[in-house]
């Protein structure tokens, strides 16, 4: 049995982040009959380490809290999913700390450095976060070798390629951002929204459809987790953006 204080620095945590998971239903510690005081349990010990496993990997608390009340099956899967978010973190921080070391080399002047050798390390990155984040919904949806066809994209881009789907993103969450102000969806900046987000799925795509463009547009709206990703950028974005792929796409097919 811990108090707040006592778990809290057990975990390495503030006790007011463990009032606030207890406020989020995250954690249910009991109380001592006799002064009310917080007492905590082998079960919250175990709750609270699952909480941080996921923090620590950039979840939502919200999703968080889904998955921590879920049975011990889906429980057994979660910790999987953390292990495998964790190995791949540790793939990608050992493959910028092998880029890093060649650059200093490169910079001393004992090796030489091709171009897209500095670049790998990033690219590798943005390939484990989309496997990480999406990685099952995309297979689900696309299958095992779209996805794997769209890592061997990623991997290859040359350095401008690289750089133009950087500022893309930048790009897309700028009118996206205007695009909910303006709350017209039909208009310049909803065209021009569509436009850049079609050039950025281009990076992944193989080959375009607008079919499936559009699909995507709703998935964005329905599932949870791609809906947070744009509401982050502008409240309405993902609605927004479903409306203007609707209305662009569907113009340019008549």
């Amino acid at each position: 049995m811990y108090r707040i204080n006592e778990l809290a620095e057990l975990a390495g945590v503030s006790a007011r982040a463990l009032r606030h998971y207890e406020e989020l239903g995250l954690l249910k510690p009991q109380r001592d009959a006799q002064n009310g005081y917080r007492v905590y349990t082998a079960d919250d010990v175990d709750r609270l380490q699952q909480v941080l496993f996921y923090r620590e990997l950039g979840m939502p608390l919200e999703e968080i809290g889904r998955l921590t009340r879920a049975g011990e099956y889906q429980a057994g899967e979660a910790l999987r999913t953390h292990l495998e978010g964790l190995q791949a973190r540790r793939a990608r921080l050992d493959t910028l700390i092998h880029t890093v070391e060649k650059t200093i080399l490169h910079r001393q002047g004992e090796i030489d450095m091709a171009d897209r050798e500095k670049f790998e390390g990033f690219k590798k990155r943005l390939v484990e976060d989309n496997e990480l984040r999406w990685g099952k919904e995309a297979r689900a949806r696309y299958g095992e070798q779209a996805v794997e066809d769209s890592k061997a994209r990623v991997l290859g881009m040359s350095e401008a390629q690289h750089a133009r789907l950087v500022e893309l993103e930048g790009e897309i969450a700028g009118l996206l951002q205007a695009g909910v102000k303006s709350g017209d969806a039909k208009g310049e900046t909803g065209r021009r929204l569509c436009m850049a987000h079609k050039e950025w799925l281009m990076f992944f795509w193989k080959e375009y459809n607008a079919q499936a463009h559009l699909a995507l547009g709703q998935m964005y709206v329905d599932d949870p987790r791609f809906k947070a990703h744009y509401e982050a950028i502008a409240p309405g974005g993902a609605a927004f953006l479903r409306d203007a792929l609707a209305a662009h796409l569907l113009n340019a097919e008549k």
